[in-house]
């Protein structure tokens, strides 16, 4: 059993938020990762207590749950009757995003810490 803290970095969330890609496709919530990266600048401290409240509840708002799947065709594939033929791409909420990068740092770190990855 791992002891993970929920309380976020103000920090750790601005720069997890600087390195969303731009250009990205919306997700239900119409973010742009551009116009977060703006907002950030003054609502993050308000973020980082939102989100320090789902860590440490263990509540996840059902709209942070949605995406929307959008299916597409493989380049080059000579039978699209075949459902190998597609791809499918998942666009999330922004702030999802950002959540779904804390989450899988503290699972790294620990992962380390613990040594639970193989190097070969």
């Amino acid at each position: 059993m791992f002891n993970i803290s929920p309380i976020i970095l103000t920090e750790e969330i601005s720069k997890l938020i600087r390195s969303l890609l731009n250009k990205k496709a919306l997700g239900p919530d119409g973010i742009l990762n551009e116009v977060l990266k703006v907002a950030a600048l003054v609502i993050v401290k308000d973020l980082v207590k939102v989100a320090s409240y789902y860590f440490a509840s263990g509540i996840i708002l059902k709209s942070l749950k949605e995406f929307i799947t959008v299916v597409l065709h493989k380049e080059g594939k000579k039978d699209y009757s075949l459902l190998g033929s597609y791809k499918l791409i998942a666009l999330e909420n922004t702030l999802v995003k950002v959540l779904e990068k804390h989450v899988a740092n503290i699972i790294s770190k620990a992962a380390e810490e613990h040594r639970l990855l193989l190097w070969n």
